[in-house]
């Protein structure tokens, strides 16, 4: 049986730009359907278990309004639910895990509850309804538009036909580009077609992508037995050395991404080896929950994912190749993270001279999978869209902006920064680590050049793959998702296309207006520069 759903804005697709994108559209009076392959929406901030990645003045401004109520629930959720001791508590920008790489980090379970929390008011009223386990397979168009979209529930074999004036594609890998013959681009330009820096001197690579990554969460129990089974591809792991890396890649060696200088990577705070910074270790870098913010006994030690150079999967892409080879190298990832596990068990050099932390305990019970692995890998390069504008290096990196600022976009739809942050890909290149300006999203890279009632939520706007590197951190693609949800709400009561919307002045005027009074910030102000 085929189940018929209708609603003005199907959003393909849980990520967190599409809970963004849900909750802009719903706000603004619209119905919503959402659909999510995995359990939980949010994507990378939960079923890929990656701590928010932010800009360094996002306590003060640069994110969304919605996007710091997301982050103000964070840490009222913490002062509900858990005993923080005192000064964790005093704290007006609690950092649960006091990670060195983000300024709030917590568990991926709590990033579910408060999305669940800001999207309630349209769940339970009926404005917005959610499908988990769902994976669209099928599209069916009317020439340049999208007329249907057929998506199966993974458990029960359900199908479902999702019909709507818009579709939002907020995917993490871009599925719904090649569904409904969008066009769009996957892996590496070359110079000759960009003009980058940094593009690659021969002809483009569309294989060429970052690495994905397989996270899972551990705690370290001083004493403690906890070593798992040997994984079935562990000798294999145990002796691969990539090309360009320093050692074993499964060792405490690695390199500085911005100078590919050779540093020894610290375990635990502390150490003596060469680190990115101080008061680096892979325990902190992302850690979830450091202990001393809670009352003694509350954890029994430090809680960290581990989403590190040495679990980083490159050796070959999960887009658009067939489903054997997809799954090969999805069940290699998760090889490559098990072993980096029991070799960190079993085999790691100490300072006192032994070998294995058999303290470091996999937790299993946070995703509740078999494998105790996240429900989704990390994915940091999606398919692109061939937008009416492509956001390239030349926009962002300093060396191209003699007066010290980013690109001005009329257009904006919203700001960001992060460093254009390129890890280790399948074309065996090596990290590729940039400066970015301050930077704007031009309603232009979130407009498909042919398909008109598609919108890009995630990862998969205009960029090249230089400038998805600073373009696919948690804040941005929030604000990405933000803003094509208003857009697609925008042109309903306008009876307006979102082409229309960016070539028409007074439209962008009237839109642009929407954004602000949502709380969406369309410029850096002018004390900021690089």
């Amino acid at each position: 049986m085929v189940r018929e759903m209708n609603a003005d804005i199907v959003i393909v697709g849980g990520s967190l730009g599409g809970c963004a994108a849900a909750l802009a559209a719903a706000r603004l009076g619209k119905s919503v359907l959402m659909t999510e392959e995995t359990e939980w929406i949010g994507g990378q901030l939960t079923s890929q278990a990656v701590p928010p990645d932010e800009n360094r003045w996002i306590e003060q401004f640069g994110c969304t309004k919605s996007y710091r109520q997301f982050r103000d629930g964070v840490r009222d959720y913490y002062r509900r639910n858990f005993p923080l001791t005192p000064e964790a508590a005093s704290l007006p920008n609690l950092n649960p895990g006091n990670a060195k790489v983000s300024r709030i980090s917590h568990d991926p379970r709590v990033a579910l509850a408060v999305l669940l929390e800001m999207l309630a008011p349209y769940t339970l009223s009926g404005k917005l309804v959610v499908l988990s386990r769902c994976k669209a397979e099928a599209a069916e168009m009317d020439g340049d538009r999208i007329r249907s979209i057929t998506v199966r529930n993974a458990v029960t074999g359900t199908v479902a036909v999702a019909t709507a004036p818009y579709f939002l594609d907020a995917t993490d890998c871009g599925e719904l580009l090649p569904l409904t013959g969008t066009e769009y681009v996957t892996g590496a330009e070359s110079k000759s077609e960009t003009g980058e820096r940094h593009a690659l001197d021969g002809p483009a690579d569309p294989q060429d992508m970052q690495a994905i990554t397989y996270c899972f969460v551990a705690d370290y129990i001083e004493g403690g037995q906890h070593t798992i089974d040997k994984p079935n591809d562990y000798e294999f792991w145990r002796s691969y050395r990539p090309d360009f890396w320093p050692d074993q890649f499964l060792s405490f060696s690695g390199v500085r991404p911005s100078t590919l200088e050779h540093v020894r990577y610290d375990l635990f705070p502390g150490g003596q080896g060469l680190t990115f910074w101080e008061g680096f270790s892979l325990m902190s870098y992302r850690r979830l929950a450091d202990k001393s913010n809670f009352a003694p006994g509350t954890f029994p030690g430090d809680v960290t994912v581990v989403n590190w150079p040495q679990n980083d999967y490159f050796l070959g892409s999960i887009i658009d190749v067939d489903e054997a080879e997809k799954a090969r190298h999805l069940r290699r990832a998760k090889e490559l993270s098990l072993s980096l596990l029991y070799w960190l068990q079993t085999e790691a050099p100490r300072p006192d001279g032994k070998y294995g932390y058999p303290g470091f305990r996999l937790r299993n019970d946070v995703f509740g999978t078999d494998d105790g692995l996240a429900l989704y890998p990390y994915i940091r390069e999606s398919r692109r869209i061939k937008a009416e504008f492509t956001i390239l290096e030349q926009h962002v990196n300093p060396l191209d902006r003699p007066d010290g600022r980013a690109a001005v976009f009329a257009d904006s739809v919203g700001i960001g920064s992060y460093g254009i942050d390129l890890h280790p890909s399948t074309g065996n290149r090596h990290y590729i680590h940039l400066a970015s300006l301050p930077f704007q999203i031009p309603l232009g890279s979130l407009i498909p050049v042919r398909i008109d009632n598609l919108l890009p939520a995630c990862k998969n706007i205009g960029t090249t793959h230089i400038t998805n590197g600073c373009y696919r951190l948690h804040p941005v693609e929030w604000n990405i998702g933000e803003a094509s949800g208003a857009l697609a709400a925008f042109c309903l009561e306008r009876g307006e296309s979102p082409r229309a919307v960016r070539n028409d002045p007074a439209l962008l005027a009237d839109f642009q207006s929407l954004l602000a009074k949502q709380g969406v910030e369309l410029a850096w102000p002018d004390s900021v520069v690089g």
